[in-house]
């Protein structure tokens, strides 16, 4: 006898869904919601239009995302710091301080103010960048796990390991804690367990081989803590930050007198809200360093003349140096899986446990409590007392690596139009054989007995998944129908990086090839994702090159 085919909702049900999660944070009662005390930083924040038309510091630090506030809190107990932040900041604002304004933070987003950026790739695949204090830190999904020593072997970087983890102690010291797993997260883990992704690791924040619990940014109480809370470990005498300034180049001049010399970062110019234009001009023996991300960096260094030659005159930008790798090398990590409706009430999570397999991928979990309400003015549903919920449960993995890669170019000359990418996931049948390995696995935890009781019974006993949305293969043994899954469900899970890597734009010291006086620190330097999540690392990175440039002026001045 055929296998029964799966349940699964319509297209129109699964728009609905999409459409109900923007009201997510309708969900959180104005009761539960704690007023929290002001963050001591906020002191030191301001906005840009605040600001002189010219300063001078030590350090310009350009973005205040998930490595550029621990840079810049670290850089300033000794020089003076600007960090320039193109949004705004989070406070005050309950779908970002809280998990359950996870998915409407991600969804209501617009050209030029949401703290969410989104934008649409080449491939088809929807993705999002923030432009808020803190970073994609203020508005992801809070799981927080170091990386694995794979990585540490192939970024091209010179480590000092004990530094390292120093600098993501520093980090978990204030931002990090363990998560209180119920239904849908503690099934999960056992379905992990019993599907072979052994052995039980407990609650781990280091990379380990087997079925762990995280670390989380989402204190008990469930209100966020990003990289912006590392700025409370700036020296306030030391340290500006600007909001609402959207840098629009990096100035650069000849670095010495003598003819052909070669260029310097100098400063940055920066427009306020009004639309005037500030300069932040680096003091002697200072540096500009674009946090910006992967999608900003790569951008900035177009816009200031840095990349290849002929593209650049193409769009009429003078060339400063010619950088023909600038906006190469563009990964993301493909994420693919599906999503169920349990037959019983699930709690509210986001990432808290990971199956660390051997077989190039990652598997995650979250379960979505979501407010349901019947259509208006139906003759046939009276309305009820009080709202109704419906919660979706989500199995997904993702893959390391990955291999394939795109390419970023310029869509406009205005820095807040965002640019054009493509990622091409799965054009390298290695990522392809690690997706159907993930699917696979996600296929045996479903069959595990710890996730019976998210089965829906049926008519003559018997009992099985109802989905939203695709369903794996039945025939999970079929490769091409496996890899067919994986091309037809690809989305992101937030995890791009490269366009400024190591070895092609930036030293092994993440400063910018051909060009004095400017660094990168962000992850578009890298060309590999750091373990199963990348803001662990991102966040350890700014720390460390703080601590490794203060030691580094203090011998050589």
């Amino acid at each position: 006898m055929a296998p029964k085919p799966p349940i699964c909702f319509s297209l129109q049900y699964i728009a609905f869904l999409v459409l109900v999660c923007s009201v997510v944070s309708w969900a959180i009662p104005h009761s539960q919601r704690q007023t929290q005390a002001e963050p001591s930083y906020l002191k030191f924040v301001h906005n840009a239009t605040d600001f002189p038309s010219e300063d001078y510091y030590d350090y310009v630090v350009v973005g205040g995302g998930t490595a550029g506030c621990p840079l810049a809190a670290t850089l300033s107990q000794t020089f003076k710091v600007l960090l320039l932040e193109r949004g705004g900041t989070a406070y005050g604002k309950p779908n970002l301080m809280t998990q359950e304004g996870f998915l409407t933070a991600l969804m209501e987003t617009d050209t030029f103010d949401s703290p969410a950026q989104g934008f649409t790739s080449e491939d088809g695949v929807p993705n999002a960048r923030g432009r808020v204090l803190g970073g994609s830190s203020a508005i992801n999904a809070g799981f927080y796990s170091r990386a694995d020593q794979d990585f540490y072997r192939r970024s091209g970087m010179n480590w000092d390991l004990k530094v390292v983890n120093e600098s993501y102690e520093w980090v978990e010291e204030a931002v990090v804690f363990r998560p209180q797993l119920r239904n849908w997260q503690s099934a999960v883990r056992d379905g992990l367990l019993e599907a072979g992704v052994d052995p039980y690791n407990g609650f781990r924040v280091d990379h380990v081989v087997g079925t762990k619990i995280g670390g989380t940014t989402f204190d008990s109480s469930g209100r966020r803590h990003s990289a912006a809370d590392l700025l409370s470990y700036a020296n306030a005498r030391n340290i500006k930050v600007a909001i609402y300034a959207s840098v629009e180049r990096v100035l650069l001049a000849a670095s010495s007198p003598y003819p052909g010399s070669g260029q310097a970062a100098i400063g940055v110019v920066y427009r306020d809200r009004t639309g005037r234009y500030h300069h932040a001009m680096v003091r002697e023996k200072g540096e500009v360093i674009l946090c910006a991300g992967a999608i900003g960096s790569p951008q900035l260094l177009f816009l200031s003349g840095i990349g290849a030659r002929p593209y650049l005159s193409s769009l009429g930008i003078p060339v400063a140096y010619h950088h023909p790798y600038v906006g190469q090398y563009m990964y993301d990590n493909p994420r693919n899986g599906i999503s169920i409706v349990p037959p019983i009430p699930l709690e509210h999570s986001l990432i808290q446990v990971v199956g660390i397999t051997e077989i190039g991928a990652y598997v995650e979990a979250a379960s979505t409590v979501i407010p349901f309400a019947s259509l208006p003015r139906s003759v046939f549903i009276r309305t009820p007392s009080s709202p109704l919920y419906l919660t979706v449960a989500t199995l997904m993995e993702k893959i390391i690596g990955p291999l394939s890669s795109g390419s970023l170019r310029l869509a406009s000359t205005d820095v807040r139009v965002n640019p054009i990418v493509r990622f091409n996931y799965f054009s390298n049948p290695v990522d392809v054989e690690r997706c159907i390995n993930g699917t696979r696995k996600i296929g045996d935890v479903l069959r595990s007995r710890s996730m019976d009781d998210f089965r829906l019974h049926e008519w003559f006993g018997a009992r099985n998944f109802r989905f939203v949305g695709p369903a794996l293969p039945v025939d999970q043994s079929d490769q091409a129908q496996m890899a067919e899954f994986c091309r037809r469900t690809v989305s992101t899970i937030w995890h791009y990086h490269g366009g400024c890597v190591v070895g092609k734009v930036v030293d092994r010291d993440l400063r910018v090839i051909g060009i004095d006086a400017l660094r990168i620190v962000d992850g578009s330097t890298f060309s590999i994702s750091p373990g199963t999540n990348p803001q662990a690392t991102l966040m350890m990175l700014g720390r460390y090159v703080g601590v490794k440039l203060i030691r580094y002026r203090s011998i050589n001045g």
